[in-house]
């Protein structure tokens, strides 16, 4: 067998297993609706599921969402690292879909051309908090417009990240320091 059948076969093989991995995920419900508009400004991280970005952050942990003049969100996630040192990423968000009215599933961008899922999964009425996830259920966030939350909200929206199907017994709560608030 040629060399480039073997690569082509290979290649496919990979494909196909991601294909079936990417279809076994059950579908994954958001809330009904977002006003971006809304949605926009600086959220703390209260609580996550590892994730490799954040390996470094000690404490600290925000993302702010602003409008751009292209349509597009502008995304800024900034952590403390463990010297006391900030560490910030930069990218942006689309819709991922221009037919889904609800706003609630967006595409994230940090290195072009990758992206990654950002679905708003519960949104409180006075978006003082969110659920955050993505559909492969390897990623899950709480967040707060406050560098706190009531343990009782935090309750519930960790028993809903788990009755949507995430391993919430791996959730890292996020430390944040009254020195979050005055330097970002």
């Amino acid at each position: 067998m040629k060399l480039t059948t073997r690569v082509s076969l290979l290649a496919l093989a990979i494909f196909g297993i991601k294909a079936l991995a990417f279809g076994a995920d059950e579908p994954l419900e958001t809330t009904r609706h977002v006003d971006l508009t809304r949605y926009l400004g600086r959220w703390f991280e209260i609580a996550r599921l590892p994730l490799i970005w954040e390996n470094k952050c000690a404490s600290d942990v925000t993302a702010t969402y602003t409008s751009l003049p292209d349509g597009k969100i502008g995304v800024l996630n900034s952590c403390r690292k463990s010297d006391g040192k900030i560490t910030q990423s930069k990218g942006t968000a689309k819709l991922a879909s221009r037919n889904d009215s609800s706003n609630a599933k967006l595409k994230v961008t940090f290195f072009w051309p990758f992206s990654g899922d950002y679905w708003i999964l519960d949104l409180d009425p006075n978006y003082r908090w969110a659920l955050v996830g993505n559909p492969s259920r390897k990623n899950l966030w709480i967040l707060s417009r406050t560098p706190s939350l009531d343990r009782e909200t935090i309750d519930m929206l960790l028993a809903k990240g788990a009755s949507l199907g995430f391993d919430t017994t791996k959730i890292i709560m996020t430390k944040q320091t009254q020195l979050a608030t005055a330097t970002q």
